[in-house]
């Protein structure tokens, strides 16, 4: 297992990857990773461009504030999450462009609000949903995350962002990043004759990915 200081080290060189390609902006999104008992968590009001490694919180999973700055209001919606998902080693938290804006249109499905465009979200990802509309950092927000956490790597977040969680925090930052290409790619061709991945062409992935 990767030992702590390694892991702050990633946190910061991968979110500060993240913000430099313009997956974030400002203060804006949040991350977290689990070791052990305990969860490493961006500290409140902070750049992901700018995460400095000694100061990454610390908390333990029932949220108890160990060391490092304050921990991001968001931190309840990880935690949530961690309780849902045993196999989450971390999770990201953006509100990137294209995600974003598919979270504010009237017309997205919640129940699948990322139809799998090409074969990447499917294998990374799977099905997303959506949640409805609460304020950033309530205890709303978190609790409903949280319910569809056990059955989803990640959640659409309606007029905000999303969370999607990984085995480590590289599986975390790989799976955001195929979760922004997806809404992209659905952003840009509103309007065409799209050919989707049917429900056969799914269940061959599935079937591939659970040979391997």
């Amino acid at each position: 297992m990767i030992n702590e200081t390694a892991l702050r080290r990633e946190m910061s060189a991968l979110c500060r990857s993240l913000f430099e390609r313009g997956f974030a902006h400002g203060s804006a999104g949040n991350v977290s990773a689990r070791i052990g008992d305990h969860v490493l968590v961006s500290p409140t009001n902070s750049s992901l461009g700018r995460l400095d490694p000694d100061r990454i919180c610390k908390v333990s999973l029932a949220g108890e504030h160990i060391g490092g700055d304050r921990p991001s209001k968001e931190a309840p919606l990880h935690l949530g999450i961690y309780a849902a998902r045993a196999d989450a080693g971390a999770i990201v938290h953006l509100h990137s462009t294209y995600a974003t804006l598919l979270s504010c249109l009237a017309d997205t499905n919640p129940e699948d609000a990322l139809p799998p465009i090409t074969p990447y979200l499917a294998m990374r990802v799977g099905r997303v949903p959506m949640v409805p509309y609460y304020p950033p950092g309530s205890a709303e927000l978190a609790e409903a995350v949280r319910a569809k956490a056990g059955g989803t790597r990640a959640v659409l977040m309606a007029n905000h962002g999303f969370v999607v969680a990984g085995k480590s925090f590289e599986d975390a930052v790989f799976n955001a990043e195929e979760f922004e290409e997806n809404a992209k790619l659905l952003v840009l061709t509103r309007g065409q004759k799209v050919r989707l991945l049917s429900a056969a062409d799914l269940a061959a992935l599935e079937a591939k990915l659970g040979k391997g």
